[in-house]
């Protein structure tokens, strides 16, 4: 299924990564040295809107909100084809070939994607809710994955109906 372009909404993404070892540990360096290089791309890539950076730093690898070990990329992009073509179609690809080198393979979900209205900039909190909500009841309008994709108009109807009151408290850590 593929998104038409929505004037009013963009596509927000959270990946989640659980570090097999520290960050500054020689076994992690091919992947901290792909990381400047990795954003740059993003960052001029078509369709690309915001990622999260950690004050004053060029990325957001010290924020640890889903746990110790646990790295987090949020970012908007204009279209869902515009975030898959940069992670499936890009430099982000050699991330992806070696990821098992550096990061644990997560047994739930590690990666959900939503519909926002375009300007709102998504927190932590929110993203984590939506993957808690993609982890507790599936694929929805309110939270989907590459494989399973709703369009901005199949989520505005139901901004946040479709997760009941009990999955906004899940905590996600457990993955």
């Amino acid at each position: 299924m593929t998104s038409p372009p929505h004037a009013a909404a963009h596509l927000a993404q959270l990946n989640v990564a659980t570090l097999r070892y520290p960050l500054d540990d020689p076994r992690v360096a091919p992947f901290v040295e792909l990381l400047d290089p990795v954003n740059a791309a993003a960052d001029g890539a078509p369709g690309f809107v915001w990622r999260l950076v950690e004050e004053g730093e060029a990325d957001a690898t010290g924020l640890r909100p889903a746990g110790e070990n646990v790295i987090v990329t949020l970012s908007v992009w204009q279209t869902r084809e515009a975030l898959w073509d940069f992670v499936y179609r890009s430099g982000h690809l050699e991330v992806m070939r070696h990821r098992r080198d550096w990061f644990d393979r997560h047994v739930e979900a590690h990666l959900v994607l939503w519909w926002i209205p375009a300007g709102h900039l998504p927190t932590v909190g929110e993203a984590l809710e939506r993957l808690a909500a993609l982890r507790a009841h599936g694929p929805s309008p309110y939270a989907f994955t590459f494989a399973d994709p709703h369009t901005a108009a199949e989520a505005a109807p139901h901004p946040r109906a479709a997760v009941p009151p009990q999955a906004r408290a899940l905590d996600v850590r457990s993955g």
